[in-house]
Order: structure tokens, then C-alpha cells, then sequence
């Protein structure tokens, strides 16, 4: 997206949540960091004139989203929503469905396994309620602090990743259970493609529940929509 509307020449601004400590450059403006709940988007929407606003952030950051349509509803700011398409299961595959994190604790319960984690570090502490599994877990950058489970792993990478890397990863580990959310796309779809080949079960987080706004797919879908 940010390469498209540079491209273009379109004025805009990146904005990134902050989460990791050497993100990616973008080829536009970019900024770092929350902008204080509603009030504080509402504020920038205002300060910096901006007439139209670009939810790109990730499907399971359901709280910025909110705050997007919050603000831009009281702005008058026009929202749109580029959204990556949801995974779906495909012959072979073996998905256990849940809701949220505490509905993969739940289904985590029994004998202990070998744990693939790719669900980002904020949700790694949920994880201590099951003590008996020895996790994998796989983060962009090295924890500041080590994780309060008794038996794991940390292995630091940045996708994309590719299907052989992914079931390297996963026969180097033993995993047997693989856990993830639904977040659709490309760049991290290649560990389901490896536990597929694996035959090993993979723990799936449905998308949480989103704001009603407009959803494209493509970069090039939302150039239509800004020239609408």
C-alpha cells in the first residue's frame, strides 16, 4: 500500500503501532507509536487535515480499528478497511476453530506436547496456565524479558517466511501442535502449507469481531476508492 501511494505520488503518512524495534522503512512519511485512544486520533485527524483514512493495521488489532472508526465517525473522515482475505482450511488440513486465546488454553489441556506459538509475544503470558508443554515460541524481535513458561524455546525471525523453512522449523522442534491466528495473507501462510504436509493439528483463532466499514482486498482497490 505504502509503495503504491508513493508511487502514485499521493500525500499520506504511515503509521506504525510500535510494537517491534526495527520496523521495516517505508517509501512514505512515517510515524511511531499510539495515538492516546479515540481522543488523541480524533486530535491528529484534525491537526494534520487528513481527509481520508486507510485501516491497514492487522485483523487482530480489533482495539485500533475501533478507535479508527470512532474517530473518523466524529471527524467526518472517510475510512476504509484493507483487509487480507481470511485463511480457509483445505483438504489435508487439520484445524481445531476457536474464538480467542483463552479458547486455545482450553484446547491446550492434557499431555504435554511440543508447542508451535506464532502468535506474536503480547500472548505468550496466557500461556503459563498450561505449564506441562514446552513452547516454540516465534517472535520478531528477542523478548526484553524471558517468558514465564517453564519449558520453551525462542526462535527471532521476520517473514515473509516459505513453506521448506517453515517445516524445517517445525521437524528441527518436533512440534506437534501448531498454534495461530487467522490473519490471512501471504507472508506467514506458509506454516499452515508445512503442517499440512506435516499432518500435524493446527489451533486456529477466528478473526475478532470489526467495525462496520468499508473492506478492500488490494492496494490498487483503494487508489478507486480515494478517486471516488
Amino acid at each position: 500500500m505504502a509503495r503504491t501511494l508513493a508511487a502514485r505520488g499521493v500525500e499520506a503518512v504511515f503509521s506504525y503501532a510500535g510494537r517491534v524495534s526495527s520496523p521495516k522503512a517505508q517509501p512514505l512519511p512515517t510515524r511511531v507509536g499510539g495515538f492516546g485512544g479515540v481522543t488523541g486520533l480524533v486530535q491528529y485527524l484534525q491537526e494534520h487535515n487528513i481527509t481520508h483514512v486507510v485501516d491497514a493495521t492487522h485483523p487482530f488489532a480489533a482495539q485500533m480499528s475501533w478507535n479508527a472508526y470512532e474517530a473518523c465517525q466524529q471527524v467526518g473522515t472517510d475510512l476504509v478497511a484493507l483487509t487480507r482475505p481470511a485463511w480457509q482450511a483445505q483438504a489435508g488440513d487439520h484445524w481445531r476453530p476457536v474464538a480467542d486465546i483463552d479458547g486455545v488454553v482450553d484446547a491446550l489441556a492434557g499431555e504435554a506436547k511440543r508447542v508451535l506459538l506464532a502468535l506474536g509475544k503480547l500472548n505468550v503470558p496466557a500461556f503459563a496456565a498450561q505449564p506441562q508443554h514446552h513452547y516454540v515460541l516465534r517472535l520478531v524481535d528477542q523478548p526484553e524479558v524471558t517468558p514465564e513458561l517453564p519449558h520453551h524455546t525462542v526462535v527471532v525471525a521476520r517473514g515473509p517466511f516459505d513453506v521448506a523453512g517453515d517445516r524445517a522449523l517445525m521437524q528441527k522442534h518436533g512440534i506437534e501442535v501448531v498454534v495461530c491466528k487467522n490473519a490471512g495473507g501471504i507472508g506467514a501462510e506458509a506454516k499452515l502449507t508445512a503442517a499440512r504436509d506435516l499432518g500435524l493439528p493446527v489451533i486456529m483463532i477466528d478473526r475478532p469481531a470489526l467495525p462496520p466499514r468499508g473492506d478492500v482486498a488490494t492496494a490498487e482497490a483503494v487508489l478507486d476508492w480515494l478517486a471516488g
